[in-house]
Parts: structure tokens; C-alpha cells; sequence
């Protein structure tokens, strides 16, 4: 086992000294585009102002939008979680003697790239320097390290994203989503370092918070300011082009490519690259044809791995996007893996198959965890893949089987079988028409289908589980609820869905026994049927709304939650963008 964590520690990295040259040069590239970014912006604030300035003169009734620096900042800081840390990180900034709202939201995001920047070299300075680190806290430490350079990525996606490009707005409903949902995930990436460390019990817990205050508090004044830009904008009487901010269903992002639309309808699409166990592919391994990938590629690249059982834990880094992975049904082509937390990985890195590079789709896979009950949590599936697609796919293990890690993501038709918490985490995801299936855990343990982490109530994250099905995986006499609420602010729907008698009749559970949860979480069911989706007798929380409007239930459809129009369209695999 300890072998397995050491080949682990570098998390799909597979030269040291190459990533090191590789945060090296992001670092510079960052400077040179959060800079660039800056004149920019300030060509276009000339615009805007000039605007102002004319439209002060000729329409005298209107009241002046002229303001200090000091009160912009102060507004702007107003509608954000940590007002006092904004303002003071925002005044402190060399360029900070602007009063746009837009230019005031860019300093925001350096502010949290240099804090971020810095964390980053934690983990390794924390290894170093504590002696009898034991292999599960170190373990912990270098999944930090991954998930700092991964919220940098966030934010460098972020800082890209704000360049436009001739017709196009800053401000547009695309942009406005995509931020929001990379800044969202910024924030998850961290707080997933703490739980791995609280997980494994080091004392270094308190450090490494401490230690992370700026950044996570940056991270979240960020998020708040664009979730609230619009209204700051409308604050400062700054004219917004609102025909602009609607989406076109016509219009695509430009990283969409055209062979995406059919690659799903197609039973056997060519591939480029091919893995077969017998030696008839170009790789016998997964992990092989995955690192022959040209990194960051923009077009797809299609895998077809043949049928077989590959046990081997596969790793899919920020580096490899567009990966489409096909194989030959999801009872022939097995991934399959062992980790797990009782045998000391931490839960992060226990993934059979984990993936975060953006655009991931895979089709026909069967990926499991099969240590088993008593090793508690087990993964069999993590994604932090933005824009990302399971088709037709099964997901096996006990507690924790399918981690939604972050970003937004979309479930079809796929077979997702557990115990406790076994769909969990912080991405944006729907869930349609799939078969969720509780088993029989230990004899002492229940089952929780869901345990969603939304932290920030700024984030755009939350579960929909919508046109599933509920019932159990062979005989299951274990008390069983559809969920739990891990986080201050989880989010989680199901809707449209048959429920099976095998769930309780007061539907949910809190996270601490006894304890109601707080009134911020939002759970909700709308128009389920089955015998387990009798209301009567289900909790009485705040937070939980037995029943919810048309509206409100359309909030977690694959249009509104994950902005599904705009990517999964493209894609080809079937999928219903509203009730």
C-alpha cells in the first residue's frame, strides 16, 4: 500500500522537474496576462467614462456617477462575505485609484492568484520541514498540492475568459456563468485540502487554515462581486448592454467542435488512439494512451478502450482536455482499483479513475472500487472535469463510490450503485434518467444516496437528480435516506423521479445526529412518485422544501444549473433541458 501512495503522490504529474519548470512559466504567463488584462480593461474603462462624462453633461437631471476610489471599493466590498478583507486587499493594490466596479473586480482576482501563488508552495515547505510526517498526512499534503495548482488554473481560466473579443461583452450571461462556476470551484479545491487533512487526522489542520485565510477569503469576495456585478453596475448608473446579456441558443463557445455532435450517436466511432489488454491496441494500459495525449488539446481526442478488466488507477490531469473515452458496454470494459481511506489514502486521491481536465466524455465504462464495506471511503469516480459527460456508464463501490467534485457536469443513463454518501461533492451536476441503486452496508451503518458540499452561498453548485430511478441493489434491509446536507449551504433536488419503498418515509438525514440543520441548506423534491416519495412524514427542517414551484424546480434542469444549452447540444448524447 505504501507503494501505491507514493506512485500516487505526483497525481498524474509525470516528471517533477518538468512540472516545476511548468508552474514556473504559468506563474510568468499569469503576470504577463493579469497585466494585460489590466490595460485592457482601462481602454475600456476610458470608453465607459467618456461615456459617463457626456451623458452627465447632457442629462443634468440624472445624479452624478462620480465617486472616490475609497467608496467604489467600499460598495463594491459591501456585497461580498469577508467586506473588511476585500477592502483592505483591494485598497492595497498598486492600481486600486480606479472607481469602476469592473476594473475593482480584476484586482480582485490578482489579489487572489499572488495569495494563491503563495499557498502553493505550502505542502512541499510543510513536508520538508516537519519530521515524522506519516505517509497518509503526506499523502494529504501533495493532494493540496495538486488542488492549489488546480484553483490557480480556475483563476487563470478566469483572467482568460475576460478578454473579448470585437461584438463581444464582458458582461455577457456565458462569461457572467462560466466565472462563477471556475470561481466556485476555486473554493471547493481548498476546502477539499482541509478535509483531507482533517480526514487523516494531522495536526497540521490549524496551520495550513490559517495559512489559507487570504486566499479562501479572496477566492469568495471574487465570487461575490460578479454573482452582484450587475447590480453593481446598475448601482453606479453605468450603462450595461442588456440585449447582450441573453443567451443565444444559436451560438456556441468557440470550443465546441463539430465532431462532438455525432461522436455519441455512433456505436464504434473511429478512434485515434486504442487500448486493448490482449496487445491488439496501440496501449495495453489506460494510463498509457492518456499521457501519449498532446497536452491542452483543442480538438477531441477519442479513445476506444476494448473490453476487459484494466486495474490500474487512472489519472486524467488538467493538462488533457477533450478526451472522449469510449469502450464496449458498461458490463464489458471494467476500470477497476482498491484504494481507500482505512488502508491510509485519503478519500481525494482513493478515485479508481479520476479526471479534471475540461471537456472529459466517456461512454460504455464500468469504473469500480472494490475494496469493500469495511474500508470505508473508497472511490470508484472523481470529476473535476468542466463540461464533462458519463453516457450509459456504471459506477461501483460502497461509501463514497461517485465523488462530483467540482464544475459542471452531466450523468445520462448510467448505473451509479453505494452505500453512504455514495453521490457526494461540489460540482454543478445533473443526474437524468440514470438507475441509483443503495445496497446492503454493514450492519451497523445506513445508507445516504447524497451528501452535497456547497460551502459558499455564492457558489453556483448544487445536485438534480431528475428522471432517475430509485430502488435497491439487491436485498437491502439497512435504513436508507436520499441524502444529507455536509455543508452550510448544500443544495440538492430530486425531481421527477421514482422512488422506491427501500427510502425512509422521513426522506432525509441530517449530518450530526439530532441536530436540525441550518436554514440555509436548500433540499427539495418536486413531482416524484413511487411509495418512498409519500411527504407525510418527512422532516420538518427550514431548509428543506417538500414542494417546490415550476419555476423554482426549473432552476435544476440541465439548461439552467449546468448552462447544458451551451455545450451539451454539441455533444449529441440525449438530454431534456427543462421540466
Amino acid at each position: 500500500m505504501m507503494d501505491s501512495i507514493k506512485s500516487f503522490k505526483g497525481y498524474g504529474k509525470v516528471d517533477e522537474v518538468e512540472e516545476r519548470a511548468f508552474r514556473q512559466k504559468t506563474r510568468r504567463r499569469m503576470i504577463i496576462i493579469t497585466v494585460s488584462v489590466i490595460v485592457l480593461v482601462t481602454v475600456i474603462i476610458g470608453a465607459v467614462v467618456g461615456t459617463l462624462v457626456h451623458k452627465n453633461n447632457t442629462e443634468s437631471s440624472k445624479p452624478s456617477s462620480r465617486t472616490t476610489p475609497a467608496e467604489s471599493i467600499k460598495a463594491v466590498c459591501s456585497v461580498t462575505e469577508y467586506p473588511k478583507s476585500c477592502f483592505t486587499s483591494l485598497s492595497s493594490m498598486e492600481s486600486s485609484n480606479k472607481a469602476d466596479p469592473e476594473e475593482l473586480f480584476i484586482l480582485s482576482l490578482q489579489a487572489t492568484i499572488n495569495e494563491l501563488i503563495k499557498l502553493s508552495a505550502l505542502p512541499d515547505k510543510l513536508i520538508s520541514k516537519v519530521k515524522g510526517v506519516n505517509e497518509s498526512v503526506k499523502a494529504a499534503l501533495l493532494d493540496c498540492n495538486t488542488l492549489f495548482e488546480e484553483a490557480i488554473d480556475e483563476l487563470n481560466s478566469t483572467i482568460s475568459s475576460m478578454k473579448v473579443g470585437p461584438g463581444e461583452n464582458l458582461l455577457s450571461t456565458a462569461k457572467i456563468n462560466d466565472i462563477k462556476t471556475w470561481l466556485s470551484s476555486a473554493i471547493t479545491d481548498q476546502e477539499t485540502c482541509l478535509e483531507g487533512l482533517i480526514e487523516m487526522n494531522s495536526t497540521l489542520v490549524d496551520e495550513v487554515k490559517t495559512a489559507m485565510k487570504n486566499s479562501t477569503e479572496f477566492t469568495s469576495n471574487s465570487l461575490a462581486i460578479v454573482s452582484k456585478i450587475l447590480t453593481i453596475l446598475d448601482q453606479f448608473n453605468i450603462p450595461i448592454h442588456r440585449k447582450l446579456l441573453g443567451r443565444v441558443d444559436s451560438e456556441f463557445p468557440d470550443w465546441v467542435n463539430p465532431r462532438d455532435r455525432r461522436l455519441l450517436q455512433e456505436t464504434n466511432p473511429t478512434p485515434d488512439l486504442t487500448v486493448a489488454k490482449d496487445g491488439t491496441g496501440d496501449f495495453t494500459t489506460i494510463q498509457e494512451a492518456i499521457l501519449a495525449v498532446k497536452k491542452k488539446n483543442e480538438s477531441r481526442v477519442v479513445i476506444y478502450v476494448k473490453e476487459g478488466k484494466y486495474t490500474e488507477n487512472v489519472i486524467i490531469d488538467k493538462a488533457y482536455w477533450n478526451i472522449y473515452m469510449y469502450g464496449d458496454g458498461k458490463d464489458k470494459t471494467i476500470i477497476s482499483g482498491s484504494l481507500n481511506n482505512v488502508d491510509g489514502t485519503p478519500t481525494f486521491s482513493t478515485a479508481t479513475f479520476a479526471v479534471t481536465g475540461r471537456g472529459f466524455i466517456a461512454k460504455g465504462i464500468r469504473f469500480e472500487n472494490t475494496a469493500g464495506p469495511e474500508k470505508h471511503q473508497a472511490v470508484a469516480l472523481r470529476s473535476g472535469s468542466d463540461r464533462s459527460v458519463f453516457f450509459q456508464c456504471t459506477f461501483d463501490a460502497f461509501q463514497d463510490t461517485l465523488y462530483s467534485h467540482s464544475n459542471r457536469q452531466f450523468y445520462r443513463e448510467c448505473d451509479i450503485i453505494g452505500t453512504i454518501d455514495f453521490i457526494f461533492g461540489n460540482a454543478a451536476v445533473v443526474y437524468q434518467n440514470c438507475n441509483i441503486q443503495p445496497r446492503q452496508p454493514l450492519s451497523n451503518q445506513f445508507n445516504t444516496i447524497t451528501a452535497q458540499g456547497k460551502k459558499d452561498p455564492n457558489q453556483n453548485t448544487g445536485i438534480s437528480i431528475q428522471k432517475c430511478f430509485i430502488r435497491p441493489f439487491g436485498t437491502v434491509t439497512a435504513r436508507t435516506y436520499l441524502g444529507r446536507p455536509w455543508k452550510d449551504y448544500s443544495t440538492t433536488v430530486i425531481m421527477q423521479t421514482e422512488i422506491d419503498a427501500v427510502v425512509e418515509p422521513v426522506g432525509w438525514l441530517p449530518w450530526v445526529a439530532n441536530t436540525e440543520p441550518p436554514s440555509t441548506i436548500f433540499y427539495a423534491e418536486y413531482l416524484n412518485t413511487g411509495p418512498g416519495s409519500i411527504l407525510d412524514k418527512r422532516v420538518k427542517w427550514a431548509g428543506y422544501n417538500p414542494t417546490i414551484s415550476s419555476d423554482e424546480a426549473g432552476k435544476y434542469t440541465v439548461d439552467s444549473l449546468i448552462q447544458g444549452k451551451e455545450w451539451l447540444q454539441q455533444t449529441n448524447v440525449v438530454f431534456e433541458s427543462s421540466l
